[in-house]
């Protein structure tokens, strides 16, 4: 966070106007004996020390006060405290504005949601088209914010925050997940269509034959995963961050996909037609 001053340009102006002051009054200052009259030189300028800083810090070519840290929690808790602080604290006639990650995370914050919202209508219309049913693709979206929940538990304990690339790893996370309810979805209707079964008959033994094919693809993201949350280097807060959040929404995804999935199915999922 920097604070600036707007009036900036008042100290460079006196300071050029003393420059040439000094300038045009140095011939005149040697020709006159004002150094054997103390009080006339003491009448003409006065000597104070004062102490200043050796630089000046500028942020957006105006005069400003540095204030970095490390924040505890998490950073829209930090950067809501600091703006607290500095609408109270701050003098009036200051400004306040944020830099760095803090400044990504203000200026990209709300877009999250609008990017959360896009991919979820996407899906949805394409999962319509493909199964020619409202009711199926609801069913399967049903475990997006199950794992979503999920994927922010390690945001919650301090492990990461909520920046641009743990929000690349929640859109991600959305399409890596719809996968295990299409899975499950698809073959429970068809089942109802092949062989006649009802809707809880079908979906339980959708979910038991693919269990298995729904536990590899959570094993091969998640083991997938693991060297980005061990990076080392430039770079590596930005990959942790987006292996953290996939690895842990698709760890509890999944364990929802495989219980909470056929219980929504059996309630949502078109009634059997009568014979």
């Amino acid at each position: 966070m920097a604070f600036t001053d707007p009036f900036i340009r008042r100290p460079v102006l006196a300071s050029v106007i003393s420059l040439l002051i000094v300038l045009l009054g140095f011939q005149a200052w040697n020709k006159l004996p004002i150094r054997q009259y103390p009080q006339m030189e003491n009448a003409l300028i006065t000597v104070s020390d004062r102490a200043r800083p050796r630089q000046l810090n500028q942020f957006q070519q105006l005069n400003s006060a540095i204030i970095q840290g490390y924040p505890i929690v998490s950073m829209g808790d930090a950067v809501q405290t600091v703006r607290d602080i500095a609408s109270q604290e701050a003098p009036a006639g200051f400004a306040f504005d944020y830099g760095s990650s803090a400044r990504q995370y203000v200026q990209e914050g709300n877009a999250l949601w609008v990017t959360f919202g896009l991919a979820l209508a996407i899906i949805f219309l394409v999962l319509a088209a493909q199964f020619e049913s409202f009711r199926d693709p609801l069913v399967i979206l049903v475990t997006v914010p199950l794992s979503i929940c999920g994927a922010l538990i390690p945001l919650f304990l301090g492990w990461s925050s909520l920046n641009i690339y743990t929000q690349v790893g929640l859109v991600t996370l959305i399409g890596l997940i719809s996968k295990h309810g299409i899975l499950i979805v698809e073959f429970a209707n068809q089942l109802r269509r092949d062989k006649g079964l009802g809707v809880r008959e079908a979906v339980e033994e959708a979910a038991a034959i693919r269990l298995r094919p729904v536990l590899m693809t959570t094993a091969a993201m998640v083991f997938g995963m693991v060297p980005l949350i061990l990076a080392t280097g430039a770079g590596a807060v930005s990959r942790f961050d987006i292996g953290l959040v996939i690895a842990t929404g698709m760890s509890v995804g999944t364990l929802f996909t495989l219980f909470v999935l056929p219980c929504v199915y059996t309630l949502v999922a078109r009634p059997d037609r009568a014979a």
